[in-house]
């Protein structure tokens, strides 16, 4: 298992947000992080990605803690793509690829190796920004910038991939490429992915298993036929809903607020 949460307790002040958190992923899973508003999703994947500290429990990555670890160890197995990047001025999206390759550099090394450039390029075709690499960063419409970022990540080369909440302000066009291009990494590199999704039907449409949060804790987490049922979204988010089968799979119908 490449990522496991053992009891883990935490947020950002003594009072803690996520309680007692038991997880674990397999090789090749993509895990949805759903819930209402103040449910702790955010709280959780930043807690998963060593940007706090666990109050309680422990977090494994590859079977060792992943908070004692030095920080470009981590980066080699994990990547986060929070949800809001600061764009950075004059960069390219070439440039901006190639600090995905930090964490394999040693510290007095300035110049990417021939590897290295590889790896960038690769990145850059797996997002198909192959057309923009010469762009400024700040240049791009916000799904490019998506791309762009992800791009960065991938170039990490990591095992597991975190993304907060990754199709928020793109429309619904950008959205599904977006989902589609990290589906195709999911299945064809068997990368592990989580996401923290607002979207019920997108969480629905793409995970493999899908974790229901209230209030800072673990609802129920199965396949989305499992845990996206009325009665636990009725509890979860207090609204009434109709399930319905589509040829994409199940889609939640919101019918009324309770």
């Amino acid at each position: 298992m490449p990522l496991q949460l053992e009891s883990v307790t935490g947020g950002y002040t003594t009072s803690p947000i996520i309680q007692n958190i038991n997880l674990s992923l397999q090789n090749g899973e993509w895990l949805s992080l759903v819930g209402a508003n103040g449910s702790g999703k955010s709280t959780l994947l930043k807690l998963i990605s060593r940007i706090i500290l666990p109050q309680q429990g422990i977090v494994l990555l590859d079977g060792k803690a992943i908070h004692s670890q030095p920080p470009h160890i981590v980066a080699q197995k994990l990547a986060l793509l929070p949800q809001q990047q600061p764009i950075p001025a004059g960069l390219t999206v070439r440039q901006l690829v190639s600090l995905g390759r930090t964490p394999h550099q040693a510290w007095w090394q300035w110049e990417l190796t021939g590897n290295d450039r590889q790896k960038v390029e690769a990145a850059i075709k797996k997002t198909q920004l192959e057309n923009f690499s010469a762009r400024l960063v700040e240049e791009l419409s916000g799904g490019e910038r998506q791309r762009a970022f992800l791009a960065l990540a991938l170039a990490q080369e990591p095992k597991v991939l975190l993304l907060d909440e990754p199709t928020t302000y793109l429309d619904i066009n950008y959205q599904l490429q977006l989902l589609e291009l990290l589906k195709n990494l999911n299945q064809q590199q068997q990368l592990t992915i989580i996401t923290v999704l607002h979207e019920l039907n997108l969480a629905a449409r793409y995970s493999s298993r899908i974790a229901l949060l209230k209030q800072g804790q673990l609802w129920e987490v199965g396949t989305p036929e499992n845990v996206l049922t009325p009665n636990n979204i009725a509890e979860v988010f207090g609204v009434e809903s109709v399930i319905i089968h589509t040829p994409v799979g199940l889609q939640v119908c919101a019918v009324s607020p309770l």
